[in-house]
């Protein structure tokens, strides 16, 4: 199954747009829109003005959807998030008061800063889609992706994500700092106006919906989920590895793929697709043993050493 032109056009739209927000970042911005894609939530961890927020903002404004933005501290109560019931003494009733949380496009700006009890509150709509608020279920809009942004040099007044936390982001990857020539472009271009004023929608909520219902349907062969599966069990077995991949992993992974797959403009999807997306896919998963951190281990030297050890399927069927 071939994407169709109307979605090949609105994807290429956005990448344009997200490229002229961010210089020399393609890479990253087709990991975003792979996210966007296949539904997942994303958390960006780099320091401190490399384009994160400008990233987000370029890519809400892109598809047209509701977009808000929480600036997380340790004063942020769960109820600043989902929202609150007030009571309204004319109509002699509680009202719900929706929080930014129901919306399109989430962006949970420096996350580590809030308390672990407001992180909580962010589980339920990360996986289930919805929220609960004085016992009554309020469903998300759709499609709903959270983008969190963390410091990583920063760690005075942070907590630390949860394991739990970290396994309900698809992706977690960083920016970076662009090189010399991208760096003088991106001051030259950004000079007389910032990038974001000239972005335009190019498509809408509901046409991303239909695109993330299409990638859904990609095909992958029994021989790459096998491949997959194969990734995953050699992670949990690795010697430098306390606590390997667990099958939401997996099962990420392999939307991942699918929703890459579609993006390219194919309608399978290839062990090339698991190799690009794996690391930041499952590198935020893996626990490392001490020992192994010590030597100087990490979770993308780990995953190397499991693709050498894993052979790749070669006969698949389209």
């Amino acid at each position: 199954m071939e994407t169709t032109v109307a979605h090949t056009q609105a994807l290429a739209q956005m990448q344009r747009n997200l490229e002229s927000c961010i210089l020399g970042k393609s890479h990253e911005i087709q990991l975003l829109l792979t996210a966007l894609l296949a539904g997942g939530h994303v958390l960006l961890e780099d320091v401190p003005g490399t384009g994160k927020t400008v990233l987000i903002k370029a890519l809400a404004k892109s598809i047209h959807g509701q977009f808000r933005r929480i600036q997380c501290n340790p004063d942020l109560l769960p109820t600043d998030i989902t929202g609150v019931s007030i009571y309204h003494p004319k109509q002699e009733e509680f009202l719900f008061r929706p929080g930014p949380v129901l919306t399109n496009i989430l962006l949970v700006d420096e996350i580590n800063r809030a308390t672990t009890k407001t992180q909580s509150a962010l589980l339920e709509a990360m996986e289930e889609r919805h929220i609960t608020v004085d016992g009554e279920l309020h469903p998300l809009p759709t499609p709903f992706l959270l983008l969190a942004t963390q410091n990583p040099i920063d760690f005075e007044g942070t907590y630390t994500l949860p394991e739990a936390q970290l396994d309900r982001f698809m992706f977690k990857f960083s920016l970076g700092y662009p090189d010399a020539e991208t760096e003088q472009k991106m001051i030259l271009s950004q000079s007389k106006q910032h990038p974001l004023e000239s972005i335009e929608a190019v498509t809408d909520a509901e046409h991303v919906y239909a695109m993330q219902k299409q990638a859904r349907d990609i095909h992958i062969d029994d021989a790459v989920v096998a491949y997959l599966v194969a990734i995953a069990r050699a992670t949990r077995e690795h010697p430098s590895v306390f606590l390997g991949t667990s099958p939401r992993a997996t099962i990420s992974l392999v939307q991942a793929c699918k929703a890459y797959a579609f993006l390219q403009g194919r309608g399978y999807v290839i062990p090339d697709d698991v190799k690009f997306l794996a690391p930041y896919v499952l590198g935020h998963r893996l626990i490392l043993k001490s020992e192994a951190i010590m030597e100087g281990a990490t979770s993308v030297s780990v995953l190397e050493k499991v693709f050498q050890s894993v052979p790749v399927p070669i006969r698949l069927e389209k």
